[in-house]
């Protein structure tokens, strides 16, 4: 897919089908994590993949809004060294999510507001931090057509602010 064309139409959905994701899959979307740009290169994560479906119930629990995790064909726990390093968790979790979306998977960040409980569930070292775990699955297709077209039409409806009232040129304003 074009890069372009993936970004403007990735969309965070929370319904998944029952199918899993093939391992070489899965692979591809971590390694474009694990590609991603840090600050000095330190790469401060670590990925905790978990696919029990068990465990990804227990995993959704220790977020509000986290119960697509419970459904999802896998889930990424993204543990970072520290909470300092968010920004690069946010662009390593980016990357990941429109890696997936090229293959068709689609994916939703969850923030584990009950943080240090799912930290010892995924036995996390103490001083490492659990900013986000993404929930990854095939898109339940509702019928819809293809994924492509499904997600344009929803963005479309979503209201997005026009591009003009997001930017200014040389001041703030104009």
């Amino acid at each position: 897919m074009d890069a372009y064309k993936c970004i403007i139409t990735k969309r965070d959905l929370r319904t998944f089908t029952d199918k899993p994701i093939p391992d070489e899959v899965l692979r591809k979307i971590l390694n474009a994590g694990r590609m991603s740009g840090s600050s000095r290169n330190r790469q401060p994560w670590h990925f905790v993949v978990v696919r029990d479906r068990d465990r990804l119930r227990s995993l959704a629990g220790f977020g509000r809004f986290a119960q697509h995790v419970a459904t999802a064909a896998a889930a990424v726990a993204v543990v970072i060294d520290d909470p300092g390093s968010a920004f690069d968790a946010g662009r390593c979790t980016q990357n990941m999510m429109l890696a997936a979306w090229n293959f068709n998977v689609a994916s939703c960040p969850a923030t584990p507001h009950n943080a240090d409980e799912a930290k010892r569930f995924l036995a996390v070292p103490p001083g490492k931090a659990l900013p986000i775990i993404l929930s990854f699955g095939y898109p339940r297709a509702s019928g819809r057509g293809p994924i492509e077209r499904t997600a344009l039409r929803i963005l479309a409806g979503r209201g997005r602010q026009p591009l003009r009232s997001l930017v200014s040129w040389d001041n703030y304003g104009r």
